[in-house]
């Protein structure tokens, strides 16, 4: 069976543990492409990254983008929405659809 993750600052994550998800506070960027390849190897279908963390480690995100599993979403946390996350989401269904369905063709 396939599990969820979330990791960022413990500030914006610690809540998502009364969800049944693990959670994983990073700090450093090292530590959390470590983590972050330690979720994606395991059996982690979602995981869920802080805005913040994810601008510090894009690189890595980016290895698993094209891959079924696991996949990545983008959360904001408690220091602010930076609009990464929907921007990922809005790139993905125009993708899947070959439109923005939110706004229209541009």
């Amino acid at each position: 069976m396939y599990r969820m993750a979330v990791m960022g600052d413990k500030d914006s994550i610690y809540g998502y543990a009364a969800l049944g998800m693990e959670v994983a506070p990073v700090t450093e960027d090292m530590e959390a492409v470590k983590k972050l390849r330690e979720l994606a190897e395991g059996d982690y279908a979602v995981i869920y990254i802080t805005e913040a963390l994810a601008a510090r480690i894009p690189g890595e995100i980016a290895r698993y983008r094209e891959q079924m599993l696991p996949a990545i979403i983008l959360i904001p946390g408690v220091y602010g929405n930076t609009g990464a996350g929907i921007a990922n989401v809005k790139k993905s269904v125009e993708q899947a659809v070959g439109s923005d369905i939110l706004f229209g063709n541009e």
